[in-house]
This record gives structure tokens, C-alpha cells and sequence, in this order.
């Protein structure tokens, strides 16, 4: 029997994804994307579990783009598709209301790069390096990448990257605010794990719509996104859990949240 392309575990409220093809720097072909797109609403859908990390197997890759054995065959209306169906599971990985973690563990480029600037924040190991290549290739970036990287680095900085195809190292992703966090290799997954369960340990409510709030009112004028902001307020003060843990904070005991 061949591999699975993701190897999906969990602990208590973390689930963690692994893309599963190390011989080919976990490149990101049709049957991955179409796995880890269930594993995304199965982790959507399952209220045991608060948070995801999503990282790559072996020590070389978190994931080093699209699969060009692949890429190569695509027509010109094939690529649109393509282009759309990529943008789509990522955009279900950003709109969950459910954080995932990219756990940067060596090479994101092209759509690797794009699948961690889809996820809620990004930690990298010292041996990182992220960039989008795709002009290299005679193309651009297809799953988000000249969005998202101009949302989070300004626009000046994603092209540079973007026209030169320049693969930056974990340092220099970190100033940009490409990265969130550096760490060493071994410390990668325990300090991710340990964000998790931070964040874990939070109201799933607030939780979602805290990631609502950035999500949605970036994009808006200020007074609109505060509208916004005041509307999650408004709804989580209605919720069982903000009885609970305004109830727990003055008894000075755990919280035990329901999630509603």
C-alpha cells in the first residue's frame, strides 16, 4: 500500500497534520490538496479539537511547492481551475473558525509558502527559508500568494519577493513579519504544541470570533470593523462560556468551558 500524502494525529484538543511526501520535499499534488482539504473539515467540524498544526515531514521541507510533474500537463483553463481549487482550501484553513499553527520546518516555497500564510500564525525552524518562486517557472503565484503576502509584509516588501522569486532565510522572514517566531529545529513542534494548548485552553467562542474580527475587519474601514468587533462582543456576552468564566474568575476556580 502506498503512503498516505498527510499523516493526521492528535492530542487531547491539538491536532497536528503532517504532508506525508518527504522524497519530493512534500510537494503539494492533486491527492494531497484533496486530503488535506477533508482533514480540514473534519477538523472543523469536530468540537473535541481546538487548534491545528500543520507542518511537513522529514527535516528539508514544511512543503517546496506544487508538484511540477503536474504543473507541467496543466492547459491554460486547467491552471484557472487549478488556481481556484488551491485558493479554496486554503481559504477554509483561514476562514475556520479555528486557528491553525504552520510549524515551518525547512522549505516553503510557491504553494508551500502560500498554505503557511494561510494559517492563523507562523513559528519557523532556524533552517527555514519561504518564498514565492513561481515567476521562475513563467507563473505567478496561484493559492493567495500575491494577496496574503502583500497583507502581511506591505507591498513593497511581497514584490520583491514576488519578482525576484527570492527564497528568504528564517531571520530575514521574521523581520518582514513573514514569520511570527524562530526557533531552533527542536524546539519547533514543543513550542508550537505549547501555543496550542494555550489557545486550546481558551473559550471556543471568543476563539472564533476573536479570528473573525482580524479576519474580517482588516479589509474594512475602521468604523465598519468596529461595528464588526462590537458585534462578537455583543454575541459572546450572551454565551454560556462568558457566564462561566466571569463565574470562575471571582470564585477563583478552573474554567470548564461548553463551547456555546
Amino acid at each position: 500500500m502506498s503512503e498516505p500524502n498527510i499523516v493526521v494525529t492528535s492530542s487531547g484538543p491539538v491536532l497536528t497534520i503532517t504532508l506525508n511526501r518527504p522524497k519530493v520535499l512534500n510537494a503539494l499534488n492533486a491527492a494531497l490538496l484533496a486530503e488535506l482539504d477533508a482533514a480540514i473539515a473534519s477538523f472543523a467540524a469536530d468540537p473535541a479539537l481546538r487548534v491545528a498544526l500543520l507542518t511537513g515531514a522529514g527535516e528539508k521541507a514544511f512543503a517546496a511547492g506544487a508538484d511540477i510533474q503536474e504543473l507541467a500537463r496543466v492547459s491554460a483553463l486547467e491552471g484557472q481551475a487549478l488556481s481556484l481549487r488551491g485558493q479554496a482550501i486554503f481559504n477554509r484553513i483561514e476562514r475556520c473558525p479555528k486557528p491553525f499553527i504552520a510549524c515551518v520546518n525547512g522549505f516553503a516555497l510557491g504553494g508551500g509558502c502560500e498554505l503557511a500564510m494561510a494559517c492563523a500564525f507562523r513559528l519557523a525552524s532556524e533552517a527555514a527559508r519561504l518564498g514565492q518562486p513561481e515567476l521562475k517557472l513563467g507563473l505567478i503565484p496561484g493559492y493567495g500568494g500575491t494577496q496574503r503576502l502583500q497583507r502581511l509584509i506591505g507591498r513593497g516588501a511581497a514584490l520583491k519577493l514576488l519578482l525576484t522569486g527570492e527564497a528568504v532565510p528564517a531571520a530575514e522572514a521574521l523581520r518582514l513579519g513573514l514569520v511570527d517566531e524562530v526557533c531552533t529545529a527542536a524546539e519547533l513542534m514543543p513550542r508550537a504544541q505549547a501555543l496550542a494548548a494555550t489557545i486550546a485552553a481558551m473559550a471556543p467562542v471568543a476563539v472564533a470570533q476573536c479570528l473573525a474580527a482580524v479576519r474580517e475587519g482588516a479589509d474594512l474601514p475602521l468604523d465598519a470593523a468596529l461595528a464588526h468587533e462590537a458585534a462578537g462582543f455583543g454575541l459572546c456576552c450572551g454565551t454560556e462560556d462568558k457566564a462561566e468564566g466571569a463565574e470562575a474568575f471571582l470564585a477563583k476556580r478552573q474554567t470548564v468551558w461548553k463551547g456555546r
